[in-house]
């Protein structure tokens, strides 16, 4: 029977109704070598019993007696899949593990990777058909999931979780900005430990919070640390040092990299964030170095962070550790020699952490949900504060899909300030900070619109650089997160975040952020005065002449 037949014959039963499964997610080009770890995963509960899944070429049915509790996942090698995911599926079509069952196989079900389809039919009947490229973008490395019945509502590469949104009422949440305040917060927070912190970190290479981790293991606290393998730049001598510090006293430290065959699943883990006895999560824009969360009374990068004091969000973290730190492409840290501060200049502190009771909080993902930022800002309607260490458009030149949100919101009448970073290398590159302010302050001068943008006066405001990713909208809500504003950060790299909704919360942010807007201007104000000043004097002196000369 030939392939087009088959199709044909699928076609023309696609009309019956839906059954009791779906194919909810499948991988057609994985990254090992021969793909023997592609898979497909059905979802619905009950007897499997007359299920068949088939590619036109070949078809698998599940034993007799199998039954399924939600989620079902084929694979066509176990020992292939366990290698890249870190745990056995639940059926295989290959043989190789005898501990997995086995699917019962006609022909040779094996995905294309560029063009292919699978089909779903219960007792003979088609209930659901796939088709690549027509229905999803065939891509190396790609998941395609179904979600509230649309494919590949954002991209997803293999080992990438898929956490959904949820929003958590009356919570405690004790808000914080570097330099001011960010590390005796962390302090308090990690020494409120008393079974289990688990920190996952873009870079670590703070001593002072090494030394944290390193008292609260000494205590009996079971610490763990997840470390991005491949920075920008490269594993730093500095973080080999505090890594090798960590292990040296009892903290499990590792890695996530390609490990061989094993691809890396995100980009970059680029999350900073610390669970705490599952009870609270620690949620910061920086990474554990000096200039991010600098000791009291040194100066460091403008940052936003929440301790999050509530075992649900804290379990909603746990759950995203979990499934982060586990899988074949988590591997050991390199290690050094021991941390060693810097030393910074010193900072006169004007922000003290701020707790609020009842706030509702909303996690944020990076990849899966993203888009809660997006939403966010379209839901202002009095006014959207941004602070950013860079905005950068998306290919082809649009603007950048949040800026883009925040420009819409200003056309309805929304009023929009921006803050950038004025570091050395965020503005003499020929389309970095300083032309994106350029570019929004044009746009806005030439439709009339309540949005203005700037780059913060560093020396004025004594930071070394501005480093959040922080949105205030309206008297109402906060984001904290690490999701940079480009293209790769919301939709290739592990980042989190949370909302804060507390009309507390949006004015201890506001406040921060005024100040960085309104840094330098004070200064450029008493040298207005002086000017004036200067003027006047010459002015009285030049009237004093005229008059004794009128009277010569």
């Amino acid at each position: 029977m030939s392939r087009a037949y088959v199709l044909l014959v699928l076609a023309l039963v696609l009309v019956l109704p839906a059954g009791a499964f779906e194919i909810v997610e499948f991988c057609p080009d994985p990254y090992l070598h021969d793909d023997p770890d592609e898979y497909f995963v059905l979802e619905g509960t009950g007897s499997l019993d007359g299920v068949t899944v088939t590619d036109g070429e070949g078809s698998v049915r599940f034993p007799a007696g199998a039954v399924s509790s939600g989620r079902v996942t084929v694979a066509r090698d176990a020992a292939a899949y366990r290698q890249v995911h870190g745990l056995p599926p639940d059926y295989e079509i290959a043989g190789a593990d005898p501990a997995v069952p086995e699917m019962v196989s006609a022909g040779n079900l094996r995905m294309a990777n560029k063009q292919d389809s699978l089909a779903l039919m219960t007792d003979r009947a088609v209930v659901q058909e796939v088709r690549w490229p027509e229905d999803v973008a065939a891509r190396e490395g790609q998941v395609h999931f179904l979600r509230d019945g649309v494919w590949d509502p954002h991209p997803r590469m293999i080992g990438q979780s898929d956490f959904g949104p949820a929003t958590y009422e009356n919570v405690t949440v004790t808000l914080f900005v570097s330099p001011d305040c960010s590390y005796r917060v962390f302090s308090d927070a990690i020494g409120s430990a008393r079974r289990r912190i688990d920190a996952n970190v873009y870079e670590f290479t703070h001593p002072g919070i090494a030394g944290m981790l390193a008292d609260a293991a000494g205590r009996g606290v079971e610490v763990s640390v997840l470390l991005e393998g491949g920075p920008v730049g490269g594993i730093s001598a500095e973080e080999e040092n505090v890594a090798s510090y960590l292990t040296e006293n009892g903290v499990s430290v590792a890695v996530m990299t390609t490990q061989g065959d094993v691809h890396a699943r995100y980009r970059f883990d680029h999350a900073k964030y610390l669970v705490i006895d599952g009870e609270s999560v620690l949620v910061v824009s920086e990474n554990f170095k000096e200039s991010g969360i600098p000791e009291t009374g040194q100066t460091g990068n403008r940052g936003w962070g929440a301790w999050v004091r509530d075992p649900r969000v804290a379990g909603y973290f746990s759950a995203v550790y979990d499934a982060d730190s586990t899988g074949g492409d988590i591997g050991p840290a390199p290690t050094g020699g021991a941390p060693a501060a810097t030393g910074q200049k010193a900072y006169d502190a004007v922000f003290e952490p701020l707790t609020v009771e009842g706030a509702a909080v909303t996690p944020v993902l990076s990849p899966e949900t993203s888009d809660l930022i997006t939403a966010l800002i379209a839901g202002a309607e009095e006014r959207v504060l941004i602070e950013q260490a860079y905005i950068t458009n998306s290919t082809g030149g649009a603007p950048n899909r949040f800026l883009a949100e925040a420009i819409d919101a200003a056309r309805r009448g929304v009023a929009v300030r921006v803050i950038l970073d004025s570091s050395w290398f965020n503005v003499e590159g020929d389309d970095d900070n300083d032309e994106q302010a350029a570019w929004i302050n044009a746009l806005a001068r030439s439709e009339a619109l309540p949005l203005e943008a700037r780059c913060v006066d560093l020396d004025a405001a004594n930071l070394e650089k501005v480093h959040t990713k922080g949105v205030v909208v309206d008297n109402r809500s906060v984001l904290v997160s690490s999701i940079n504003w480009n293209d790769n950060s919301p939709d290739f790299n592990r980042e989190a975040g949370v909302i804060v909704d507390h009309p507390d919360a949006a004015r201890y942010f506001a406040a921060a952020f005024d100040a960085d807007w309104n840094a330098g201007d004070q200064a450029g104000n008493e040298s207005d005065v002086r000017i004036v000043c200067a003027a006047t004097i010459v002015l009285i002196f030049a009237l004093i002449y005229a008059v004794r000369k009128i009277r010569r």
